[in-house]
């Protein structure tokens, strides 16, 4: 009996395992967990049943199964170089990035088999189309324009697959290496070129600069000079009336002035480029006018009035001279330098008109005549 028993009870087992096994089974395919940003597409029989969003979902065991997993989340995807060919038949390497999301995990999955590869393709050949039509250099300066084109085209064709693409970038615009060589060329070639404008107007600025400095100096060192003039002017005019008046109130002779005269001629010969020396004609008149003024007579050969060894000043015939104070005299100078400045710069010394240095020695401050400049004639013995 136990025999017997024995290979029964073993089959039992065996059913009820494998009963428990398929209710396993079964529970497990019918409770899934779909996580975040993700969506399944539910089969049932092979037909298309549901979309499952994020949560728990129970499915019918053997009968539901879940076709494809969509990831709901923007994608970048990044497409190898692709040789481009310009409209002026230059052969560029162009690398793109696309930005796209799933809207419709639906459409992903029924719509087209493999919607990445079908993006990559229709990025290849519209990129090829957009840059067929630019020539190098819009291609390089060109980029927001080709994203733009592309990704309307992009969009436009991927509506229908339930993906959005968001964006599309050009990673590289690579040209060939003999092209780089000349850009590299030209852009050195501009490089050089400002240079050497940026250094041409700062060598124009330099010298208009320095043109307007040395006008101003010279404008400077000519007021200077002319006020220089002007008060040399005016002290030449102060000391020739105080030789002018001491030499009156001295009542000097003939005798005095000849030997003044006298004393003068070695000056006159002492330049060192002189190589003759002239005598002047009233020399004799001179020598005798001083001869009879050692021999005692006066200038026409009448004994002279005076008793030896006395002056004019000691027989009281001329008034005695007060002499300034030296401060007082300072003042003075500087008040009249200071008039003859206003007075020559109102005149036009320095607004651009002639200066005539004869009109400005003529006149003396506080209405004086100055005799004018120029070499002085010794007076002749024979004049009184």
């Amino acid at each position: 009996m136990f025999a017997a028993s024995g290979p029964g009870q073993f089959v039992i087992y065996i059913v009820l395992a494998l009963v428990v096994l398929f209710f396993v089974i079964g529970l497990a395919r019918s409770v899934r967990i779909v996580p975040q940003a993700v969506s399944m597409i539910v089969e049932r029989l092979g037909r298309y049943s549901k979309t499952m969003e994020a949560g728990l979902h129970l499915l019918i065991p053997f009968v539901d199964r879940v076709r494809a997993s969509v990831d709901l989340r923007e994608q970048v995807v990044s497409f190898p170089p692709q040789p481009v060919i310009t409209s002026d038949n230059l052969v560029v390497s162009i690398d793109t990035v696309i930005y796209f999301q799933v809207t419709e995990p639906k459409a992903a999955v029924y719509e087209i088999a493999n919607y990445i590869q079908g993006i990559e393709q229709l990025t290849v050949t519209t990129l090829r189309n957009v840059v067929g039509s630019m020539d190098l250099e819009q291609t390089l300066t060109s980029r927001d324009q080709i994203n733009g084109q592309l990704r309307g085209v992009l969009d436009e064709a991927t509506g229908r697959w339930g993906v959005r693409v968001n964006r599309v970038e050009l990673k590289s615009i690579e040209p060939p290496a003999s092209v780089q060589g000349s850009m590299e060329q030209q852009m050195r070639a501009e490089r050089d070129r400002r240079a050497a404008i940026l250094t041409a107007e700062g060598v124009k600025q330099s010298q208009i600069l320095t043109a307007e400095g040395e006008k101003q100096a010279a404008i400077l060192r000519a007021e200077g000079a002319a006020q220089a003039a002007i008060l040399t002017a005016e002290g030449e005019s102060r000391a020739i009336l105080q030789v002018f008046d001491a030499v009156h109130r001295g009542d000097a002779d003939p005798k005095l002035l000849a030997y003044q005269y006298l004393q003068m001629l070695p000056k006159v010969a002492a330049s060192p480029s002189n190589k003759m020396w002239f005598l002047p004609a009233e020399l004799s008149g001179a020598l005798g006018v001083v001869a009879k003024a050692f021999g005692g007579s006066g200038a026409d050969g009448e004994p002279s009035a005076r008793p030896a060894g006395t002056s004019p000043l000691d027989e009281g015939e001329l008034p005695p001279v007060t002499l300034t104070d030296p401060k007082v005299a300072l003042a003075e100078a500087r008040r009249e330098s200071a008039a003859a400045t206003a007075d020559a710069t109102s005149a036009g010394v320095f607004s651009g008109a002639p200066f005539d240095p004869s009109a400005e020695a003529g006149q003396r401050p506080g209405g004086a005549a100055v005799p004018p400049a120029g070499p002085s004639v010794p007076p002749s013995p024979d004049q009184p």
